[in-house]
C-alpha cells in the first residue's frame, strides 16, 4: 500500500485508535465480516474508493448496506473509510482487515504488554506447527474443503490459545484473500508488534543510569503516558547529554545534541 492509501491507513489508525481499543474483539468479528462483503463485490469496492464521488455519497453506500446491520462502533469505521482516497479499489479491504486486526491486538492488549506477547507466541506457534507438516498445509489450503471446516481445524491446532490468537488464526484460514494463511498470520503479527511497541520505551543516554536513576526514569514515564513501560535503554557517548525517549511514535527528546541541531536550523533559517 502506498501514495494516498498509505496516507489514509495511518490517519484512519491515528483518528479511530479509540473506538478499535474500546470494540475489540466483537467490532472486530464485524468488520472482518463487513470484509468479506466488500471483497465479494467489484462493483461495491469501486464505490466506495471512488474519487469522483463526495464522502457523503459513499457513506450512503455505507449506510444502505450496513445500516442496522453492524454496531455504531463498526458503522463508524466503515464510514471513515469511505470517506478518505484510496489509490487502488482493493486497498479499501486492505486497510479494513488491518484496522480489524488491530482491534484485536486491542483486545489483547487489555492485559498489558503480556497479552500482546502471548498473542504473538499463539501466532507464531501455529505457523510454525503448520510450517512441519505438508499434510497441514494442503488441508488448510484445499480449496474443496468447505472453509468453515478449515477454520475449525485451525482451531484445533491452537489449543488452549486465546480467544484472539482464535479469531485471528480462523480469519487467515478461511478468507486469506489469495495469501497463503501463513503469510497473513506473519502480517496479523506485525500489526500486533506495532502495538507492542506502545509500551517499551526505547531510551538512549549519554552515559549508563544508575538503579536509582532508571527507577525515576521509570515512575516519570509512567505519569506521562499512564501505564508501566518496559524500559530498553542504550549509551550513546555521541549524544552529549540529556536523554531522548521513544514510545511507539512518540519521541521526547532533551539531548543536547539535539538542541544544537534544532539551534543550527534556526540560525540556518
Amino acid at each position: 500500500m502506498a501514495g494516498a492509501s498509505s496516507d489514509s491507513l495511518t490517519a484512519a489508525r491515528r483518528d479511530l485508535d479509540h473506538v478499535l481499543t474500546s470494540g475489540g474483539l466483537p467490532l472486530a468479528t464485524e468488520l472482518f465480516s463487513a470484509l468479506e462483503t466488500v471483497d465479494s463485490s467489484a462493483p461495491l469496492r469501486r464505490a466506495l474508493t471512488d474519487p469522483s464521488w463526495t464522502a457523503e455519497r459513499r457513506a450512503g453506500v455505507i449506510r444502505s448496506l450496513f445500516g442496522g446491520k453492524v454496531s455504531e462502533a463498526g458503522s463508524a469505521v466503515l464510514t471513515d473509510l469511505a470517506g478518505r482516497r484510496w489509490s487502488r479499489d482493493r486497498d479499501f479491504g486492505d486497510a479494513l482487515e488491518q484496522l480489524a486486526t488491530t482491534a484485536v491486538a486491542a483486545a489483547a492488549e487489555r492485559n498489558g504488554l503480556g497479552g500482546l506477547e502471548r498473542l504473538s507466541d499463539e501466532l507464531l506457534s501455529f505457523n510454525r506447527a503448520v510450517g512441519e507438516s505438508h499434510d497441514l498445509q494442503r488441508a488448510l489450503t484445499d480449496p474443496q474443503a468447505p472453509a468453515a471446516a478449515r477454520g475449525t481445524l485451525a482451531e484445533r491446532l491452537l489449543g488452549g490459545a486465546s480467544q484472539e490468537a482464535r479469531v485471528l488464526v480462523r480469519q487467515a484460514v478461511q478468507n486469506p484473500r489469495g495469501h497463503k494463511p501463513v503469510d497473513l498470520i506473519r502480517d496479523f503479527v506485525d500489526t500486533v508488534a506495532e502495538r507492542q511497541r506502545t509500551w517499551i520505551a526505547e531510551i538512549t543516554v549519554a552515559r549508563p543510569l544508575a538503579p536509582g536513576q532508571q527507577d525515576r526514569l521509570a515512575a516519570g514515564l509512567k505519569r506521562l503516558f499512564g501505564r508501566d513501560l518496559k524500559l530498553d535503554v542504550a549509551v550513546d557517548p555521541e549524544l552529549v547529554g540529556g536523554i531522548r525517549v521513544q514510545v511507539g511514535d512518540d519521541v521526547v527528546d532533551s539531548s543536547v545534541q539535539t538542541r544544537l541541531h534544532d539551534l543550527q536550523r534556526q540560525l540556518a533559517g
